[in-house]
């Protein structure tokens, strides 16, 4: 039989405090070797620490308990192996999105303003097929990339051919509450049949001041920021959804460095072609 130690003794030799292993027994996650029936007093053996250790490393890397769990009672290596990586995996996506926001951060200290041109536009009515909901803001990405695929493979179903850039018009209570009404339209030639969630529409016209988003939507603020405060000082703003055209995006080159997004501020058109 191995050696066993009191919880106290097994806390210092695997850096797990008392109050995280009593924790882990009764989940389930680390049992005690022994429980005395009368004082209720833990015991772990010195084969338990290998273990102990294991869990230790794999919380530092923030995987869920039940996921530990999970891991330390695969049926085989294989089983194993494949949970470790996919946690792996996630971690590596929470990583690349830490260093795109620290970068994104720097970026914005050292360069609080963003001197981008603003222009006025006039739109006309537009036909388009559409797919429109009421969507949660946090979920707005997922269902935004979504939206454009359906999109995309209906109007290739149908053979009807894009007649611009796809866009987007999205209300202000998506913005205020974090959940309205988003459209997502791509104009089109003809007639669109209605398919799945896609609807043939008419995209009205509108008064628009237009400022360009270079690159992926990480730092899409600063350009709705810079666009808004140009607005408010020209005193042009009017009620009305914001709207987004996408002249570059994932559907023409994977290269997110390449993508340009125009966002458009409903205003009053005074006539004059100004620069923010």
């Amino acid at each position: 039989m191995h050696p066993s130690l009191a919880i106290g003794d097994f806390a210092r030799a695997t850096h797990l405090s008392v109050k995280t292993l009593r924790h882990y027994h009764r989940i389930g996650l680390l049992e005690p070797a022994a429980v005395d029936p009368l004082t209720g007093y833990r015991r772990y053996t010195t084969d338990q620490i290998p273990t102990a250790q294991v869990i230790r490393r794999f919380r530092a890397l923030d995987m869920p308990l039940d996921e530990i769990h999970a891991v330390l009672v695969a049926p085989d290596l294989g089983t194993r192996n494949e949970r470790i990586t996919a946690h792996l995996a996630r971690l590596e996506v929470s990583l690349a999105r830490t260093q795109s926001a620290v970068a994104s951060l720097r970026d914005l200290l050292q360069q609080p303003s963003l001197a981008a041109p603003v222009a006025h536009r006039s739109v006309a009515a537009t036909p388009a097929a559409a797919i429109r909901e009421i969507i949660d803001l946090p979920d707005g990405l997922a269902w935004h990339q979504g939206a454009l695929g359906e999109l995309h493979a209906t109007l290739a179903a149908q053979r009807a051919p894009a007649a611009g850039p796809a866009g987007g018009i999205f209300s202000n209570r998506l913005f205020s509450h974090e959940r309205g009404e988003a459209t997502i339209f791509l104009p089109v030639t003809g007639t669109v049949r209605p398919m799945g969630r896609v609807r043939p529409v008419v995209v009205p016209a509108a008064e628009l001041a237009i400022i360009v988003h270079a690159g992926p939507p990480t730092d899409i603020d600063r350009a709705y920021g810079a666009l808004a405060t140009y607005v408010t000082q020209h005193a042009l703003a009017v009620d009305g959804p914001i709207r987004e055209y996408y002249r570059i995006g994932g559907h023409e080159t994977p290269d997110e460095a390449a993508w340009r997004t125009e966002i458009g501020w409903p205003i009053f058109n005074t006539g004059e072609r100004c620069s923010g």
